[in-house]
């Protein structure tokens, strides 16, 4: 059992008996009265997108999750392919399982395949990732006093927010929970 202060995105928790995947966590204190909790919830089983709100001293069963260690292989059109680092046995995953770690898969990349039952659900990332830049705007000399940024595309085609003074061809480090970066790596 997870109280609610324990909650943060990518957590699976069991409600009424079905798995859901935290997507969006935020704690409401009103003027009177108790302090709340909305969640976005994605159902595993079932694919679909529901919002609850719950009292903020409510418990959560988090589903028991089985994790391997994986290497991401290749994709071929909706289908994605893995490798076990231990055993060397290979999974498919369709589109539909991996949701936002599609724009951080990189060929070769190590992460955590979690599985419930035997049923795989899908893939945990590092916390964050390195990614290439492909293209972006030119760098501006000066205007260093404030916190100025441009769009680049990375090398997954995920576009993020970046300082000026990252350049195409440099690699930078992403946070995968979101999507935010981090620092120049090269």
């Amino acid at each position: 059992m997870i109280g609610s202060g324990d909650l943060r995105k990518g957590i699976i928790v069991e409600i009424d008996g079905e798995l859901y995947q935290v997507l969006d966590y935020h704690h409401i204190k009103l003027g009177r009265g108790s302090a709340q909790i909305r969640l976005k919830l994605r159902g595993i089983h079932a694919g679909h997108t529901i919002e609850r709100s719950f009292q903020s001293s409510e418990k959560f069963i988090r589903a028991d999750l089985d994790y391997r260690h994986m290497q991401y292989l290749y994709n071929d059109a909706d289908l994605y392919y893995f490798m076990d680092e231990e055993n060397y046995e290979q999974i498919t995953l369709p589109v539909s399982q991996l949701g936002d770690a599609l724009h951080y898969l990189k060929e070769g990349m190590s992460l955590e395949v979690s599985s419930y039952n035997g049923q795989v659900l899908g893939v945990e990332l590092p916390a964050a990732v390195e990614l290439k830049v492909i293209n972006t705007g030119p760098d501006f000399k000066g205007d260093t006093a404030t916190a100025a940024s441009k769009p680049a595309t990375l090398e997954t085609g995920i576009t993020i927010q970046v300082p000026l003074f990252v350049n195409t061809g440099d690699i930078i480090k992403v946070d995968t929970r979101t999507g935010a970066y981090l620092e120049r790596v090269s």
